[in-house]
């Protein structure tokens, strides 16, 4: 053998060695995206994630003949395109028949069972419909090789090199360990969105750099993965759900529940957790309201429930109209945007005296709920988003939250439309206002402002702070209308007779609120403290205060060096605590409140726990608890609370349906437990 062949065999061979190297990793990456994205139960570490992907980065970066399409680095890079290529659809992408009453899942129940003739027994699964953007993905022998929209249902856009920097996207699919289940030929349909906080921070940053901001979450997912240059698309928060396929060649299932474990085995995401099998009509109908009643807990945007006859069999058997399949139904929820009219724009003032300006609008409604005013937030966001009055605009409801201008609809402008200026005045007193540093908040300088008082004393009476019961904002109206109240001492003062002398209070309600009153006088030094209504000080701040300092005349002599030393105290809340307990008014009222017979329940000393020192987030909904009852657990085992992801945080708790802190809490390392986890703390057991 020559030297020269000896080097070749040689040579070929360390090639063939790296490159099963090579393989051998993208193979651990691809199990452990797996295991992240499909699975949503990581087995590795971020840092030791990275620490993979960036030994990967660099073997082929030595070797780049060894790179292949499929490879997890080969996501973000491709050049910006001209124009989008046409894709035609094997089959097409149908658009779903849509009801909105009880009534009409009755008769779809019906009108199917009548097509069949033979009455088989049908069973039906539903699901959340997440307000996105259709994508079809075609693998062959389970690599990814076309990605499109859906188009017209019949011809789409080739978005693929878009699609491949969508992180829940798999190149290419994960291994099973059933046989023969891998399909030679796969179109998988899903939708592609983006979650809602971080639609918000897109929002954000498009407004800081002086860009128009999107209109929903929709509309910047479907702008997001419509770019020409994938670069654009890689830097946008798009995640993907699996909900059906298209053309399948390879594999047989018998019902859709099948299908869609099979899908995630394989590597892509599917909402399992919410895909809910129906025996009857009655379990469709009560899982469609169990959606809509949860609608505002999920992390995303949902506009309705899909169902769909389970047997893949039957659905065959039905078949399609049109533009729809027989086999499915969408159940459409009540809109959360809307568009209206604003007729004016008014000031409120608040109890720390800021000025908001908000919208009065032609009444619409939303969610099942009238609305007649919005939130337009301050002046810089009016200019900004350059909102008039009489403009025609999109308003938005989510859940309890207060309803907002999302943005003004330009092209109805008539001419007659008024640039709006916040005023130099309160509106209510009449007092300068004034604007401190960097604050954009105008505020009233009257500390007397009826406006102010008002909204104070609704504060102090609130569920989190003294929780009065019954005195409410039309009655708290009337006390300080007629001077009877003018601060919050002045409540422990009110006898049956004052509230008689109220429109609408008959003596029942004048003794019940009497008695309410007179309740409340026993509470918590937390409690206490946030009723006071501090700026910058929330129910969280306020446990840690009464937690430190044990008693209300520690806490007012605290100096601001005391103050700041507590962890999760920052300088602006120190500042505004000081301040408050300088001036002498406040402590006059704090006086008064005291003598009028508020005690504070002895504040137990913190047991000895694996709680004890912790710092908790809790995020998504507990099924042993509420999210309160968990936080006082805490509290009373001597842990710490937050309520954002960040470097100082111990533990993040995660129920069901949990928002983005689950991602950040993973991309920052910090340890995820779940609620039976949680429950095991608490009962002293530690968690490794």
């Amino acid at each position: 053998m020559t030297l020269q062949k000896m080097y070749q065999r040689k040579h070929f061979k360390k090639m063939e060695n790296i490159n099963e190297q090579i393989e051998a990793l993208r193979k651990k990456i691809r199990y452990h995206n797996y295991r992240y994205y499909a699975l949503d139960d990581p087995e590795t570490s971020d840092a030791e994630y990275d620490s993979l992907f960036n030994r990967l980065l660099s073997m082929e970066k030595q070797h780049p003949e060894l790179i292949t399409p499929d490879s997890p680095t080969q996501r973000i890079g491709a050049k910006p395109q001209k124009t989008f290529s046409e894709v035609l659809h094997r089959l097409p992408m149908l658009s779903l028949e849509n009801c909105f009453y009880d009534q009409e899942i009755i008769d779809y129940d019906l009108r199917i069972k009548k097509l069949l003739k033979d009455n088989p027994p049908i069973d039906y699964t539903v699901e959340p419909k997440i307000d996105g953007l259709a994508i079809e993905l075609i693998y062959e022998k389970g690599i990814l090789t076309t990605a499109s929209t859906r188009g017209d249902g019949y011809v789409g856009e080739n978005v693929t090199l878009n699609a491949k920097t969508i992180l829940t996207i798999p190149l290419s699919l994960a291994e099973t360990k059933e046989e023969n289940t891998m399909a030679d030929l796969l179109e998988v349909r899903g939708e592609i969105y983006m979650e809602t906080e971080a639609f918000k921070e897109l929002n954000h940053d498009r407004v800081k750099r002086g860009l128009s901001a999107f209109a929903n979450p929709r509309n910047a997912a479907a702008g997001s993965l419509r770019q020409l240059n994938p670069r654009v698309t890689a830097k946008r928060p798009l995640n993907m759900f699996c909900y059906g396929i298209g053309e399948l060649i390879g594999a047989e299932f018998e019902t859709y529940h099948e299908l869609m474990t099979a899908l995630q085995q394989w590597g892509l995401r599917v909402n399992r957790p919410y895909i809910r099998i129906c025996q009857d009509i009655n379990e469709v109908i009560d899982s469609c309201h169990y959606l809509e009643k949860m609608r505002d807990q999920f992390p995303y945007e949902i506009d309705g429930a899909v169902i769909k006859v389970n047997q893949l069999g039957i659905q065959a058997r039905l078949g399609q109209k049109s533009r729809s399949p027989r086999w499915a139904l969408a159940y459409k929820f009540r809109p959360t945007q809307k568009t209206t009219r604003i007729t004016r724009i008014e000031v409120q003032v608040g109890r720390t005296g800021a000025l908001t300006p908000v919208a009065n609008l032609e009444p619409i409604e939303i969610g099942g709920v009238l609305v007649t005013r919005a939130t337009l937030h301050n002046q810089e966001e009016i200019e900004k988003k350059d909102i008039r009055e009489l403009d025609t605009v999109i308003v938005q409801r989510a859940g309890d939250v207060i309803p907002e201008v999302v943005k003004p609809i330009t092209t109805k402008r008539t001419g007659q439309e008024k640039v709006f200026v916040m005023p130099d005045h309160c509106p209510v007193c009449g007092a300068v206002v004034t604007k401190k540093g960097e604050d954009v908040v105008l505020r009233c300088t009257n500390p007397d402002c009826p406006a102010q008082v008002k909204e104070s004393l609704k504060h102090f009476a609130s569920k989190g702070g003294m929780n009065i019961d019954g005195l409410g904002d039309k009655i708290i109206a009337q006390l300080i209308e007629k001077g009877i109240v003018n601060e919050e001492a002045d409540l422990y003062d009110l006898s049956v007779s004052d509230f008689i002398t109220l429109d609408k209070i008959d003596k029942k309600s004048a003794n019940n609120l009497v008695r309410a009153i007179e309740n409340s006088k026993m509470t918590t030094l937390a409690k206490f403290i946030f009723s006071l209504g501090i700026r910058h000080v929330g129910e969280y701040s306020s446990e840690l205060f009464a937690s430190r300092f044990k008693g209300l005349d520690r806490f007012q002599k605290a100096t601001r060096e005391e103050l700041i030393s507590i962890k999760g105290i920052g300088n602006e809340i120190a500042d505004s605590v000081f301040s408050y307990f300088e001036d002498g008014s406040n402590r006059q009222n704090i006086k008064r409140l005291l003598e009028s017979g508020i005690q504070f329940e002895d504040i137990l000393p913190p047991i000895p726990s694996h709680v004890a020192a912790k710092t908790f987030v809790i995020t998504g909904s507990l099924r042993s608890m509420k999210r309160l009852e968990a936080k006082e657990l805490i509290l009373k085992l001597g842990g710490r609370l937050a309520s954002s992801v960040g470097r100082s945080i111990d533990y993040l708790i995660v129920g069901e349906s949990p928002g983005s802190k689950l991602n950040k809490a993973r991309a920052m390392g910090i340890p995820v437990i779940k609620e039976n986890d949680f429950l095991k703390l608490l009962e002293g057991e530690s968690h490794e």
